[in-house]
Order: C-alpha cells, then sequence, then structure tokens
C-alpha cells in the first residue's frame, strides 16, 4: 500500500502543479480576473521560481510565443479534463455553467416557484404545491396544467423537461406568468407566480410501517440531511416507533460531514465512525460523543449497487460496530474523498485528496485502473452479467481484505459494502402484461387521470391511514385501469393479470399517492409491501437477536 501511494503521490505532484497553472489555483490564492485566462496568465508570471516541466513551459510558450490568436479560456476548458483523467474516476472539473444544476441539490434549496410536476402526457400536470410556497400564494393548484410559460405556448411541444425547470426556475423577486388549465374552468387561468427560495429535501419519506417499525428514506447527503433526519425521528418517536427502517438505496452521496453526524445519532459514544488518510498518511478520526437520539433504537440500513460515498461511510460505520442490519445487495465502491475548489469564474474543481476507511479499517474502494473510466463506470453493468444481482454466491473478497467486527462479524473491504443480508433482485409479478403497461407509461398515465377525477376527495388527505382508507374504498381499482389499458391497446391477459395483480394494484395506489399532499410518504406506504428488501429487513427487526449475533 505505502509503495502504491508513493507511486500516486509521484504522479500527482507534477498533474497538481499543471491544473494549478490551467486554472489559476497555487497556493491557495485565487486571482482578481473573473475567467481562465486571466488566472493563467497570473500563475504563469509568478512560476520564475519554480522549476518547469514541460507541461508549464508549453503552456507559457503557446501563452507568449504562438503565432495564431487562441482563447485560454478555451484551452482551459479542454485540458483541464484531460489532465483529470490521469487521475482517479473520481477527480473531476465542473465548468461554470453545470455548477449550480450540481450544487443546488446538495445546498438543500434552489429559487423557483414551488411545484412538483411531470411531464408524462407531454404537458406540465402539477402533482403538488409546496404549501406557502410562491405557486401556493399564487393560485396554482394540484392538477393545473402549465400550458403556457411567460406568454409561450409549452404544452405538447414535446420540449425536455430539463428545459421546462430552466424556464420556471429563476432568482428569487423575479416573476413569470403561466397559463393553467384547470378542470371545469373555460380558457386559460392566468396567474403571475414571483419565486422564492424552496427548500428541497433531502429525506424523501418518513412514516409509520407498522409494529412499532419506522421507515425513513434518505436520497442524498445534503446540507440540511442530518437536520432533517432529526426532526423525522422526533416525529416517529412521538408515534412510537423503537425500530427503524433506513433507505440508503439508490443514494450516491454528498457531503461526509453529515454522513458522521448521521452516524452520531446511532452510534455510543467514542465508538468510531469513520477515518481518513491522506497521501501522507495522515489520519483523521471522527468519534460518536454519545448525544445521538437514536442509540436505542434497533435499526436496519437498506443498500444497493447505487449507494456510494456517505451512504458507505454511514452503512460501514454502522455494520463495523455491530449497530444494526444491513441488507441488500453489495453498494458501489467509493471510498475516495474529494474536496471541492471553486475558481473566480464559477468553475470548480473536485480533487481527491484522500481515502477514508471503516471502523476496522477497511477501504471499500473498488479497483480502477488510471485513465480507465470507461471499464470504471461500466462496473455495475458487468455484476449484473456476472448475475450478482440475483446470487451472493458470484461475489468473491481476497482473504487479504479480510476484517472482524467487535463481535467477530467477518466484512471485506475492497469494493463496496457487502450487506449482512443479501437480498436479491426481485423480478416478481413482471410479467409480459405489467412490462408493456409500465413501460408504455400507460400505468402511470392512468394514474394521474385517476387524480383528476377524485381531485376534491385526494387533496383532502392529510395522512396515511386517510389515503388508506380512500383507496381501500375502491373496490374497482385494478379492473377499472385494466378496461383503460385495453382502450390504450394493451389487450388483457388474465393470466399474467393475475401473476402480477399485487404488483400493479401496490403501484397504483402509490403513484396516486404521490399525487397527494403526503407526497413520497404516500408512495411508500403503498409499495413497499411489493420490495423484497424492505419486507425482509422488517422481518429482521422483529428478531431482536438478529441485530447482535455474531456471524
Amino acid at each position: 500500500m505505502g509503495s502504491y501511494k508513493n507511486r500516486i503521490g509521484a504522479i500527482l505532484l507534477p498533474l497538481i502543479i499543471a491544473v494549478a497553472v490551467v486554472v489559476g489555483l497555487f497556493g491557495g490564492n485565487y486571482f482578481g480576473r473573473h475567467n481562465s485566462a486571466a488566472q493563467l496568465r497570473g500563475v504563469l508570471q509568478q512560476m520564475n521560481h519554480i522549476p518547469q516541466n514541460k507541461l508549464t513551459q508549453t503552456l507559457a510558450l503557446i501563452e507568449h510565443d504562438y503565432v495564431d490568436s487562441l482563447s485560454m479560456d478555451t484551452l482551459a476548458e479542454h485540458l483541464i479534463p484531460l489532465v483529470l483523467k490521469e487521475l482517479d474516476p473520481h477527480s473531476v472539473y465542473i465548468p461554470a455553467k453545470e455548477m449550480a444544476e450540481l450544487s443546488d441539490p446538495l445546498e438543500g434549496e434552489f429559487d423557483g416557484i414551488g411545484v412538483v410536476f411531470n411531464m408524462a402526457t407531454d404537458t406540465v400536470i402539477v402533482l403538488n404545491v409546496i404549501p406557502k410556497g410562491p405557486s401556493d400564494k399564487a393560485g396554482v393548484k394540484a392538477g393545473d396544467r402549465i400550458i403556457e410559460i411567460n406568454d409561450s405556448l409549452v404544452a405538447g411541444r414535446n420540449i425536455p423537461q430539463n428545459d421546462i425547470v430552466k424556464q420556471l426556475r429563476g432568482k428569487r423577486g423575479t416573476t413569470v406568468r403561466l397559463g393553467l388549465e384547470r378542470q371545469h374552468i373555460d380558457g386559460l387561468v392566468e396567474v403571475e407566480v414571483t419565486r422564492d427560495k424552496i427548500p428541497i429535501k433531502s429525506i424523501e419519506s418518513a412514516f409509520v410501517l407498522t409494529d412499532s417499525i419506522g421507515y425513513i428514506r434518505l436520497g442524498q447527503f445534503a446540507k440540511t440531511s442530518h437536520s432533517e433526519l432529526q426532526l423525522a425521528l422526533l416525529k416517529l418517536r412521538a408515534q412510537g416507533i423503537t425500530r427503524l427502517i433506513f433507505d440508503l438505496r439508490g443514494n450516491s452521496g454528498g457531503f461526509l460531514d453529515q454522513a458522521i453526524m448521521i452516524a452520531n445519532e446511532f452510534l455510543h459514544k467514542e465508538q468510531l465512525i469513520v477515518y481518513t488518510e491522506d497521501r501522507n498518511h495522515r489520519q483523521q478520526r471522527q468519534y460518536a460523543d454519545g448525544t445521538g437520539m437514536a442509540q436505542d433504537m434497533e435499526v436496519a440500513v437498506l443498500i444497493d449497487e447505487y449507494s456510494a460515498s456517505s451512504s458507505e461511510i454511514l452503512a460501514g460505520a454502522l455494520q463495523d460496530n455491530d449497530r444494526g442490519t444491513i441488507l441488500g445487495r453489495r453498494s458501489f465502491g467509493k471510498g475516495l474523498v474529494q474536496q471541492q475548489i471553486p475558481f473566480a469564474d464559477g468553475s470548480a474543481l473536485r480533487l481527491t485528496i484522500a481515502r477514508y476507511y471503516t471502523p476496522t479499517g477497511r477501504s471499500i474502494q473498488k479497483p480502477y485502473t488510471i485513465g480507465d473510466d470507461e471499464n470504471y463506470e461500466l462496473d455495475i453493468w458487468n455484476r449484473y452479467q456476472n448475475n450478482e444481482f440475483f446470487t451472493a454466491d458470484s461475489i468473491h473478497f481476497a482473504d487479504s481484505l479480510k476484517r472482524v467486527t467487535p463481535k467477530g462479524k467477518v466484512v471485506y473491504g475492497g469494493g463496496g459494502i457487502m450487506p449482512d443480508r443479501f437480498i436479491p433482485a426481485d423480478t416478481t409479478g413482471m410479467t409480459p402484461y405489467y412490462l408493456e403497461v409500465s413501460g408504455r407509461n400507460i400505468l402511470y398515465r392512468y394514474t394521474i387521470e385517476y387524480a383528476d377525477r377524485k381531485r376534491e376527495a385526494l387533496n383532502a388527505v392529510t395522512t396515511v391511514a386517510e389515503l388508506q382508507a380512500l383507496l381501500d374504498s375502491d373496490k374497482r381499482l385494478v379492473e377499472d385501469f385494466i378496461s383503460y389499458a385495453a382502450r390504450k391497446g394493451v389487450k388483457p391477459r388474465y393470466g399474467d393479470i393475475r401473476e402480477s395483480r399485487s404488483l400493479i394494484e401496490a403501484q397504483l395506489r402509490a403513484y396516486i399517492g404521490r399525487n397527494t399532499a403526503l407526497e413520497d410518504d404516500g408512495y411508500y406506504a403503498n409499495i413497499y409491501r411489493e420490495d423484497n428488501v424492505i419486507m425482509a429487513a422488517i422481518e429482521a427487526l422483529k428478531e431482536p437477536q438478529a441485530i447482535t449475533t455474531e456471524e
């Protein structure tokens, strides 16, 4: 390991200097000019006392002697990604035009109009309006169709959803005019919405499942994730929850400090959460402080191949401290720590500065070859091809990567977090009929039309119990959908329908539930019975001894 890190260090030093030359990062200083070319010139002027390598000499020669004029900004934009490709797969350059899109979700807010919408029918359908948000104040209602934005027709024009988002977002205080189509109203309803700060929730769902078991789904580790978790735990505890399913599936990570603070909620005082180690073998260790509000909760953590980075830190911290059960499939395998360095022109560099290790000393970074990003990105597809989604027998770890937890459980490093209980991908009920009505979006479109018919009743729903009672009262939900699908060109296949019925019904109820003020709580409260990982977690939590038994 030491020789490997020394080799990487020998490669990194000139490359980091090269990056500094290109983008103006040197010695932590930022320059007053607001473009890459100015930063480049400023650095070159300061480098007379620094031993020149071929790259820095070439840049200086181009800057001062090249026969034709050229944009050093453009040169920098092309060169920086090429330099970073010679590092690890997670060191990246982010152009200024992409920064806001990447940063807003992690910052926990953006400026916009405050609606949740979908474009399943090439029309912007408002699914939910954020209470007391800009659209709510302007009179926008769930179920409205946005036909015009600032007098421009947007319905039925195949406009990409991202372009619609750009038209609706804007600086707080600015206005946008909407032309709305509303049920039982002739003509368009005109409203003017003043944009404002809109919070982004990183906790997508938090509700009571059953038998004192709560469910929390965390979509990303954003600036507000820890505080959101504390509020969710308080809400669930008030409802008698003593056991928790914490869903990190599909969570690709985010802020490291949020993962540490969330782990602290579950771990006991002086238990190690994570440590990082830089190129000089300097370590920083983070320990629980004993103030966590979920130290007494039994917990099951759900992961899959898209759970990465901060998700793996959290899952690894609980697993290595024998704190709870990890269920699902092997996680992504990202054990590298990036520091984001902003530049004056709004762009940024995310540079890998350390590796992180779980409490037992596991590095969970999966193998990679420098410069071979393509195979690295194909790793999950290769896992699928290798049948890893369906059986744990296809997953092998080297004995040299084996570690043992305080209670004797064997765990492995070298490529993601392997769950304590492997739960295969579930294809139950996925018949040709289901795949067709789902793949052609017929199932989802039905729920939109259903919500239109039942809008008044759905808008009155405020709790999961009220939602379930409303849906239970509709005894012909599935039969009505089958007739709808037939009208849309998918003939009933009754053998398939019998096999898929529970999945179809759960999907219908879940999508309808998401069309209420409950949002994702309404979705997960109806879909979880068809989720084999959640059902396995419920069973694990009903067996308290399984949480701490040595393996």
